[in-house]
C-alpha cells in the first residue's frame, strides 16, 4: 500500500531539517517548508505503519482553516505548492501548545474520571457525565515536548518559569478563544461540533502568528450534531471524528505507549480502515470532496514541487 513515510531532501539554502512526529520539516533562512507525510503516532509514538491519503488529508484541511481564520490572527502559511506541502514564515515558537475544550472528553475525562476536579489549574464542576459540554470552553495548555510527551501545565505556571511573557499569554488566550469559536461555528455549518483542539502560535517581529495546522484530525475531536444529546442522554459513547479511535484500538489491544508495551499489529484491513476514517473527517469537517492524489512516486512530487517554488520565490 503505497503512502509516503518520510522524506530526506537537499534543497538549495536549505539551513537544517526536523523530523516531527508526522512532519518533515525543512528551513530555511526566513520560511519554513512543512512536508505533512503519511505516518502516525499515537501516545507520543510513531506507529509502525504509514496510513495513506493522511498527510494530504492533514495538510489540506490546515490549509483550509488558516484561509478561514486568517482574519482572527496573522498565520504562517504562504502557499501550498503540493497537496501534502506548506511553505510558511519561519517564527520563533512559543514552548506551549494552547489546547482549549467545549466538552469533557479524552484526556479531560480519563483525568476527572480518576478524581481530579482540576486540569491545567482550572477547576471543574462535580456531577459531569464523559462527553458532557462545559459551562464555558476553558484553555489547559501543554509543554511543547520536541521528543516524548507534552506534560499539562497552567498559566501561573508557564508565566512563573518565564515560558510566555503575561502580556503575549493574555493574547494567546484571547486569540486561541477566538479561533475556538470561528472553529465550533464552521463544525457547526457541517453538522459537527468541535470538541476540543490545540493551537500552536509563534513570534515574528513582534507580531503572533497562528502556526502549524489547526482543526485537523491529530489536533482536534469532533462529535456528530444530530446524535449528540440523544447519545449523552442514553449515556452512549459519541459518534465522533478524530484520531481518537486509533487511540481507543490501541488502547483495547494493550497499548498505551508505556514501556514494555508493543503496538498491536497493523494490518492492511486495519490500514484501509484508518485512512478511510482521515477521508471521510476531510469531507466532512470542509463540505468539499477528497481528491485522492497519485501515490505512484510521491516522494519525487513532493521534493520537485517544493524545488519548483523555491526557484519561483
Amino acid at each position: 500500500m503505497n503512502s509516503i513515510s518520510g522524506t530526506n531532501f537537499q534543497f538549495p539554502g536549505q539551513t537544517g531539517f526536523y523530523k516531527g512526529k508526522v512532519r518533515d520539516v525543512y528551513s530555511f533562512e526566513k520560511k519554513l517548508v512543512m512536508v505533512a507525510t503519511d505516518r502516525i503516532s499515537a501516545f507520543d509514538v510513531i506507529l509502525p505503519r504509514a496510513i495513506p491519503y493522511k498527510g494530504q488529508v492533514l495538510n489540506q484541511i490546515a490549509g483550509h482553516f488558516l484561509n478561514a481564520t486568517s482574519g482572527i490572527v496573522p498565520n504562517w502559511l504562504l502557499e501550498v505548492p503540493d497537496p501534502n506541502v506548506s511553505i510558511g514564515l519561519k517564527c520563533q515558537a512559543y514552548p506551549v501548545e494552547m489546547v482549549v475544550r467545549g466538552y469533557l472528553a479524552g484526556h479531560a475525562w480519563r483525568e476527572y474520571s480518576a478524581g481530579k476536579r482540576s486540569v491545567c489549574g482550572v477547576s471543574l464542576p462535580e456531577g459531569l457525565k464523559e462527553n458532557d459540554k462545559l459551562p464555558q470552553p476553558i484553555i489547559t495548555p501543554t509543554t511543547k515536548a520536541h521528543e516524548g510527551h507534552d506534560e499539562d501545565i497552567s498559566r501561573e505556571e508557564i508565566l512563573a518559569q518565564g515560558l510566555v511573557s503575561e502580556d503575549e499569554y493574555e493574547h494567546l488566550e484571547r486569540y486561541t478563544l477566538a479561533l475556538f469559536a470561528k472553529g465550533t461555528e464552521m463544525a457547526a455549518d457541517q453538522g459537527l461540533i468541535l470538541v476540543d483542539t490545540k493551537y500552536e502560535f509563534g513570534q515574528l517581529d513582534g507580531t503572533i502568528y497562528l502556526i502549524d495546522e489547526i482543526h485537523t484530525p491529530d489536533s482536534s475531536r469532533y462529535f456528530y450534531q444530530d446524535v449528540y444529546a440523544e447519545n449523552q442522554e442514553a449515556g452512549l459513547p459519541q459518534k465522533q471524528l478524530s484520531k481518537e479511535f486509533v487511540r481507543e484500538w490501541l488502547i483495547q489491544n494493550g497499548f498505551q505507549g508505556k514501556e514494555g508495551q508493543s503496538v498491536p499489529e497493523m494490518t492492511d484491513e486495519r490500514i484501509e480502515l484508518i485512512s478511510a476514517r482521515y477521508i471521510e473527517l476531510f469531507e466532512k469537517v470542509t463540505g468539499n470532496k477528497f481528491q485522492k492524489n497519485n501515490l505512484d512516486n510521491p516522494v519525487k512530487r513532493i521534493e520537485e514541487a517544493i524545488l519548483r517554488t523555491l526557484q519561483t520565490n
